[in-house]
């Protein structure tokens, strides 16, 4: 990795009227890792990854993609990253490579190195014999995979991607996840991109998760999960808020009630199972277990269930 971030975003704030999209944010992506914006929708990441990707312009804060000012070089910013959107790009009467070639000439290669890297690029996303088919009778995850094509075409340094997997089923969300780690690992190319799936987020090597315009937390999965600091307790009852008192009295713990569900973490959760029945037998509906999540996370830094903006 180089000593230098492929971005650095410094009190970056954006407003759509009145309401706050981006508030106030701050942080630094380092050159070739994979970094993602997790958050429901609402959180601001599409808003941040539209500055990144220079389609709005940067009204608070400062942004350098790549040693450079976005403010000051947008152009040159521009020959330097590529982006996938959320929203298809390809022209569906075209052919792939009728797509690919026009999208190289807008970055001014040649016929002949569009030609090059249009078979390597096609060979290693499993479409080289798709070339001469149009766009609009290949499959969702072949799309997916010519528009990856057309963002790596001109070879950037940093690759943006707005919601890649949407629309993709498990095995074409597989096989794209594949080709990001053999770009990352074979070309150096820092990867940033936004999701909601909690899943996905997890394959990342540092997750930036955002609530309501802010910075939640940031950190590698793995550190944000321990920093929950223990299991995640969930008990269903008719009366949820009663019961998180009585257990907050009881146990002398911090119980809460979240969407109608009592909610408490404990180191060694297994062991408050018994302890919790035995004390409110009559109380408990029902009562699960689980191992700190990025969900965990989420309702830890923010006190909302993920999703629940969507």
């Amino acid at each position: 990795m180089s000593a230098e971030p492929a971005i650095v975003v410094s009190q970056v704030s954006h407003r759509y009227g009145d309401r706050v999209a981006v508030d106030d944010l701050s942080l630094e992506v380092q050159a070739g890792e994979v970094f993602i914006f997790l958050g429901p929708n609402g959180s601001g990441k599409t808003t941040l990854f539209r500055v990144l990707s220079t389609l709005i312009p940067l009204q608070a804060g400062e942004i350098s993609i790549l040693g450079e000012s976005i403010a000051t070089a947008t152009a040159s910013i521009r020959s330097k990253i590529g982006v996938v959107f959320q929203a298809p790009s390809l022209d569906k009467k075209l052919s792939v490579a009728e797509n690919l070639y026009h999208h190289g000439r807008l970055y001014g290669l040649s016929r002949q190195v569009i030609d090059e890297r249009k078979q390597q690029m096609l060979a290693a996303l499993g479409l080289a014999d798709r070339a001469n088919d149009r766009v609009e009778t290949l499959s969702g995850g072949m799309r997916r995979r010519v528009e990856l094509a057309k963002g790596m075409l001109h070879r950037p340094r940093l690759l943006l991607l707005d919601e890649p997997s949407t629309g993709l089923d498990p095995g074409a969300r597989a096989d794209l996840w594949r080709y990001l780690q053999q770009v990352r690992e074979e070309d150096g190319v820092t990867i940033v991109l936004t999701t909601h799936l909690l899943e996905e987020a997890e394959r990342a090597d540092r997750i930036a998760i955002m609530h309501q315009g802010k910075l939640a937390a940031l950190d590698t999965p793995a550190a944000l999960q321990a920093s929950v600091g223990g299991d995640s307790i969930n008990i269903r009852a008719e009366q949820p808020k009663e019961l998180a008192a009585a257990i907050n009295t009881k146990f002398d713990c911090e119980a809460t009630v979240l969407d109608g569900t009592v909610r408490l973490e404990q180191p060694d959760g297994h062991q408050w199972i018994s302890k919790l029945v035995e004390a409110f037998p009559e109380e408990i509906q029902t009562v699960t277990l689980g191992k700190p999540t990025l969900e965990d996370v989420f309702i830890d830094r923010t006190g909302h269930r993920y999703l629940s903006e969507e």
